[in-house]
């Protein structure tokens, strides 16, 4: 079992600078591909980024392409989001999430690809 921790949310203005993090428990980290979602008030979770097992491989949705940047270290089980020139329609509550199996060095994006979920952290950016 895996367990997922995020942090580094809060309220921001717009065009501030976020990091998040993903806490991941577990000795297998440095195998899963992970990827962080948003979903904001009223609307479906959506995806926001991804990256692979090794980190070679990197993908985002197009409304943050540019701004935001995945990494991971695998020596502290950590994934993060840096999110910069934020937009108040970039307010949501952030999740990480976690596949248990990869194939080659891709990343995914559909939200039933992954198997494990953190409990969300707020994003809030203020005009």
């Amino acid at each position: 079992q895996v367990q997922l921790v995020e942090s580094g949310g809060g309220l921001v203005q717009a065009g501030g600078s976020l990091r998040l993090s993903c806490a991941a428990s577990g000795r297998t980290f440095s195998s899963y591909p992970m990827g962080w979602f948003r979903q904001a008030p009223g609307k479906e979770r959506e995806f926001v980024s991804a990256i692979s097992w090794s980190g070679t491989t990197t993908g985002y949705a197009d409304s943050v392409k540019g701004r935001f940047t995945i990494s991971r270290d695998n020596a502290k089980n950590t994934a993060y989001l840096q999110m910069n020139s934020l937009k108040p329609e970039d307010t949501a509550v952030y999740y990480c999430a976690a596949r248990a199996a990869h194939w080659g060095s891709r990343w995914y994006e559909a939200e039933d690809e992954y198997d494990y979920w953190g409990q969300g952290t707020q994003v809030t950016v203020s005009p």
